[in-house]
């Protein structure tokens, strides 16, 4: 068992406003790419400078920032790493999250004190594999997602103390072992180990016979075809207790491309959930508004992955889009003289009912009941993006509170 005030919180960041938002909302670590060498291109937003402003805040707040440089890069690419390596180390990153061993090696060459966690793409199944990375110098592993909890268990009695160990608890799965996936590189020359996937599993997929070419067949009982290859999103949240159990030190929230409110929420109920197993380990159970709360973002129907051993209800056939029942519609500047000030994001209306997320409390509900412009005027709605406006209430909420609506 992990010792319960060494558990951290692990959220990803795509951006600055995003960095914001997952130290407000409960994060004890996050996670990042630089312009190059990282798993996600299309969130690739840290060069140098920006990385050292986001060290700086991480830092600040007493947190940890970890970099990506998780790509297989290729021959022409090596050359470029030293200089990646060495400006991270100057911006202060804490770690390096790698995956090749020559890169590893490098990284020990060029950096000697920077401090290495191995990626999940490593592919780390066994307690050997972790054992030669601790021998390595690796701080950290992250374990492929296909282990069970038993497994994760193992490989904890069986490495050194000092060796952390990190797993996956949401977000978005991938149908290939621990991400090393071809599928994306051969359909479209967008290699998904070098950052740039396309997620073709995520694609409507049928059956066509050879001598009858244009005629296509649903390989699954729709007639839309099959989503053959689209897996469900993970969730743990309910679990944390067993995960924490297994020996784990860091749980992981995927979603480096996902939007500011999900990394807000979802790092917020996780924070929560932390936090009741760290004050009742013996007696976990969520509130039933902290497990709802990882329903209200964007996602695929959930699933626990290999956590219970083979997963029997992972993949989803019907279709590959996201249920998304709530949006974001503002964020709040100030709250003074029994008002609201806030700044648009989508579309609300007067008397709307909204809802409050504050870091680690239950959301609070309330009605627009009277709705200003920028102006100072009554609105009935507020309909333009990043409309300012004001909203009577004698709520006092802390700026940068986000304001969000059940869809209808």
């Amino acid at each position: 068992m992990t010792e319960r005030n060494m558990l951290e919180l692990l959220s990803p960041v795509g951006d600055m406003e995003r960095l914001h938002a997952a130290l407000d909302y409960g994060a004890d670590a996050v996670y990042l790419g630089g312009t190059m060498f990282g798993m996600r291109a299309q969130s690739a937003k840290f060069d140098a400078d920006a990385l050292k402003l986001a060290a700086d805040e991480v830092h600040a707040r007493g947190k940890r920032l970890y970099l990506t440089c998780n790509t297989l890069p290729r021959n022409n690419e090596l050359p470029m790493l030293e200089g990646f390596v060495k400006d991270a180390y100057s911006a202060g990153a804490d770690a390096l999250i790698t995956t090749d061993i020559g890169v590893f090696m490098l990284i020990k060459k060029y950096v000697p004190d920077m401090e290495i966690h191995v990626s999940t793409q490593a592919g780390i199944v066994n307690y050997e594999a972790a054992r030669q990375f601790y021998n390595m110098g690796a701080k950290r592993v992250v374990l492929a997602r296909e282990l069970s909890l038993d497994e994760i268990a193992e490989i904890r009695a069986k490495t050194d103390k000092d060796l952390e160990i990190e797993v996956f608890v949401h977000g978005a799965m991938c149908m290939s072992f621990s991400g090393r996936c071809l599928i994306s590189q051969y359909l479209v020359d967008r290699d998904a180990n070098r950052g740039q996937c396309a997620q073709p599993c995520r694609w409507n997929y049928a059956l066509m016979e050879e001598k009858r070419p244009g005629e296509y067949f649903p390989i699954f009982e729709d007639e839309k075809g099959s989503y053959i290859l689209n897996a469900k999103d993970l969730c743990m949240i309910d679990h944390l207790d067993k995960v924490a159990e297994a020996g784990v030190n860091s749980f992981k929230i995927e979603g480096r491309a996902k939007s500011t409110y999900y990394v807000s929420v979802v790092t917020n109920a996780y924070r929560m959930a932390l936090d009741i197993y760290k004050s009742a380990p013996h007696s976990y159970k969520l509130p039933e508004w902290i497990h709802d709360e990882v329903f209200k973002v964007s996602h695929r129907p959930y699933c626990t992955g290999f956590f219970f051993g083979h997963p029997k209800e992972c993949q989803y056939y019907p279709d590959s889009g996201y249920i998304r029942d709530y949006d974001v519609v503002a964020i709040v500047k100030k709250c003074e003289n029994g008002r609201i000030y806030g700044v648009q994001r989508n579309k609300f209306l007067r008397g709307d009912e909204l809802e409050a997320l504050i870091p680690g409390k239950e959301p609070i509900p309330f009605k627009a009941l009277e709705l200003f412009d920028e102006f100072g005027e009554p609105t009935d709605m507020a309909n333009r993006a990043t409309m300012e406006f004001s909203i009577t209430s004698d709520l006092d909420l802390p700026a940068n509170t986000m304001l969000r609506m059940k869809k209808v």
